[in-house]
């Protein structure tokens, strides 16, 4: 609590997939339905609070060098190849798997990973409700800076879907702060 993560795109135009579960009872877990209703936008930015799915404050956004991310979409999976990439063919590195295999330590069950927030994504929502993904509008060095409202075990990934990051692949950094 209290601690600063700060999300960096070194490259830019790169995607990082965080989400986050309370220390004290992981059953608490980032919820992007409560934040998007009790921030009443889509588009949370510097100032706006993240919430869990119990409507405790898990993050406060406290400096956002970008302005856009998306907290709609589900990270990318083994399905999301075989279901939204006509010629993909065979094993893709993903978000979910990427996660799930590094909060297993913390006895988090894949099935327990939410929607996570997508850093530096940018959806837009047509007038008819359909997505659009379009590159990330994140520059070489900008950043997002996440305070924790309460004891967080926190998963972080960079992104391997190529509709997420146009087309190309690249790191993310991370700082955490007292």
């Amino acid at each position: 609590r209290g601690q600063v993560l700060r999300v960096i795109d070194p490259d830019g135009e790169q995607v990082s997939d965080v989400v986050a579960f309370a220390s004290e009872n992981t059953s608490e877990r980032l919820s992007s339905g409560r934040s998007i209703d009790y921030n009443n936008t889509v588009y949370l930015t510097t100032g706006h609070v993240l919430y869990s799915n119990r409507s405790n404050p898990m993050f406060t956004i406290l400096e956002d060098r970008v302005g856009k991310h998306d907290f709609l979409l589900t990270p990318c999976s083994p399905e999301t190849f075989r279901i939204l990439y006509e010629d993909h063919e065979g094993y893709h590195p993903n978000c979910f798997e990427n996660l799930a295999r590094n909060l297993e330590r913390f006895s988090i069950a894949d099935d327990d990973i939410p929607t996570t927030f997508n850093v530096f994504m940018n959806v837009d929502i047509s007038p008819s409700g359909e997505l659009h993904i379009g590159p990330p509008l994140s520059r070489p060095g900008d950043f997002v800076d996440l305070r924790a409202e309460m004891g967080l075990i926190i998963g972080v990934t960079a992104c391997s879907a190529e509709k997420s990051n146009n087309h190309s692949f690249k790191p993310i950094d991370l700082e955490v702060r007292g």
